[in-house]
């Protein structure tokens, strides 16, 4: 597969996701890559999505404008750019196997409505997260606005959007965005392999059925129903015997 927007690499049964552009800038070919390059993420047991210099600037505005400029005022048109997106971003929250965002540099608008459907977020100590789309006349539209509350908080989450101040990486971690910071970008990724070594030595079906039961949205007797079911079809006597072994 040739891809001009990232890179995929793969080291055991771990994909890595790299934003290659500059500035890990999403861009139209972005968008348009995204599809086949899900395709081949969901065959992987973990991912790990990452930048080169730093993680993402967000949505490539001078790219993306021949695109957007002549569909403003027309919803139709309008939405069929933006549902290119929504597919590139929504298909990758429904991966059916653990994502995990490694995070250093700047980590803007579209790039941080990218890791909001990941998983798992970790950085380093010079991350620094915003949503400065009301500084363009934007309204954020691509996940963050619906997937943020449930990770930071409502009013955390307004902070970020409706003043578009950025915040550093203590400050991630003490909202809640991400669970780990690291000292440097390279502890960071050595620290996303080790995690993603944990997770991809552990049985597949018990950590999509936890995936599919965190990200339901379901009432809570119905997401407790579901879970069940869900062991009753996957849970094997070979996985629960060998650990009760170790």
């Amino acid at each position: 597969m040739t891809l001009q927007s990232v890179s995929l690499t793969r080291r055991g049964e771990t994909a890595t996701l790299t934003l290659v552009t500059k500035k890990g800038t999403l861009g139209p070919t972005f968008w348009r890559e995204m599809p086949a390059v899900l395709e081949e993420l969901s065959r992987s047991r973990v991912v790990v999505v990452r930048g080169q210099d730093l993680f993402s600037a967000g949505l490539d505005l001078h790219a993306s404008g021949a695109q957007i400029l002549p569909v403003l005022g027309d919803p139709a048109a309008f939405k069929a750019v933006v549902d290119e997106m929504h597919a590139a971003i929504e298909g990758l929250a429904a991966l059916p196997v653990p994502v995990i965002a490694a995070v250093h540099g700047w980590c803007i608008g579209a790039g941080l409505e990218l890791i909001a459907a990941a998983d798992l977020r970790l950085c380093s100590q010079d991350a620094r997260f915003s949503l400065p789309e009301v500084k363009l006349g934007i309204t954020a539209d691509l996940g963050g606005l619906q997937r943020l509350p449930h990770l930071i908080g409502r009013g955390r989450t307004a902070h970020l959007a409706l003043t578009a101040d950025p915040i550093d990486a203590t400050t991630a971690e003490r909202w809640g965005l991400v669970t780990e910071v690291h000292a440097s970008p390279e502890a960071l990724f050595a620290r996303a392999d080790a995690l993603a070594d944990q997770l991809a030595a552990l049985p597949p079906k018990a950590l999509e059925g936890t995936k599919r039961t965190l990200n339901d949205g379901l009432p809570h007797r119905q997401s407790l129903d579901g879970a069940v079911a869900w062991n009753a079809r996957h849970m094997t006597a070979e996985a629960l015997l060998g650990a009760l072994r170790k």
